[in-house]
């Protein structure tokens, strides 16, 4: 598999999202990057995220952010 930039984009969003705390979102604003904006709108549409722009995580984002982000703690150490 190829990480795309779209890809990458996506993945840089979930890890945004502090696990230690399911009810705190996100908000992407208008004024965003252009492609911040559109990975956030491809999370809503694979239904990671509750909203277009931002929201929380759905059950399955939960479980997908939970893997990236044990994956970045094990790819980040030292």
């Amino acid at each position: 598999m190829i990480f795309t930039p779209d890809l990458v984009a996506e993945l840089e969003i979930l890890a945004r999202y502090d696990l230690s705390t399911l009810g705190e979102g996100i908000k992407v604003h208008k004024t965003a990057d252009p492609s911040v904006i559109a990975a956030t709108q491809r999370l809503f549409d694979k239904g990671l995220i509750s909203l277009s722009d931002g929201g929380y995580l759905t059950s399955l984002g939960l479980s997908v952010a939970e893997h990236l982000q044990t994956m970045l703690t094990i790819m980040n150490k030292d």
